[in-house]
């Protein structure tokens, strides 16, 4: 499991999940969650998970207090992994105002040979058709197999995207044994410097240097 995976839980596997978590089943839409067919996200795991256990999560929408809800299931439980959600496959659910620079990342994609995918808002509002987007979301992508030299080159664009279009672009670029940090960090930093590089464990510097050295894909 990465962070960002998302999983189908039958119902049967979540009413498990909340009998270990009774106080859940008092949050509004938490009960019936699974029944709708809606996913959950894999999270990074926390010092309370025990060790053989999945951590996930899901958000609540802002009309629901906009909270983010933590829980874990056993390694065995039955969970299915779903495929990952792209930026293209997610588009229809985003406003009108996002299109134009949506349909630039999705070139941008094309170029560097990535395909952005998407958590967040839009993941939310695309996987469950509640509301998530609000005035001031961000587009969160995430970019997973992108190489040593083409990772710069969407790191500077997604910065030139960022500053010209009518939605803040955040996310992270992914390394192949899950871990990852955020564009932004690659494109205000130069050679020498560090990243902070979160992994399902926790988080840590990495030197950009040693980052973009050699191929990542």
């Amino acid at each position: 499991m990465r962070r960002h995976d998302l999983l189908r839980v039958p119902p049967a596997t979540w009413d498990a999940m909340l009998a270990r978590h009774p106080d859940l089943g008092e949050l509004p839409l938490v009960t019936g969650w699974a029944l709708q067919g809606w996913p959950v996200i894999v999270r990074r795991r926390l010092a309370a998970d025990a060790s053989g256990d999945i951590p996930a999560a899901l958000p609540l929408p802002p009309a629901y207090g906009k909270r983010r809800i933590a829980f874990a299931f056993p390694g065995d439980a039955d969970l299915h992994a779903l495929p990952p959600v792209s930026l293209r496959d997610a588009a229809h659910a985003a406003p009108p105002e996002w299109q134009p620079v949506i349909a630039e990342i999705i070139q941008l994609g094309e170029a560097v040979g990535v395909v952005p995918r998407v958590f967040g808002s839009l993941l939310w509002q695309h996987a469950t058709g509640l509301s998530y987007i609000a005035a001031g979301s961000d587009l969160d992508l995430l970019w997973s197999g992108a190489n040593h030299a083409s990772m710069r080159t969407l790191a500077g664009e997604l910065q030139r995207l960022d500053e010209h279009g009518a939605v803040r672009i955040d996310g992270e670029i992914e390394m192949p044994d899950g871990a990852a940090f955020n564009w932004r960090e690659l494109a205000l930093r130069r050679g020498g410097d560090t990243v902070l590089l979160k992994t399902m464990a926790g988080v840590e510097l990495r030197a950009i240097d040693d980052l973009i050295r050699g191929p990542v894909a």
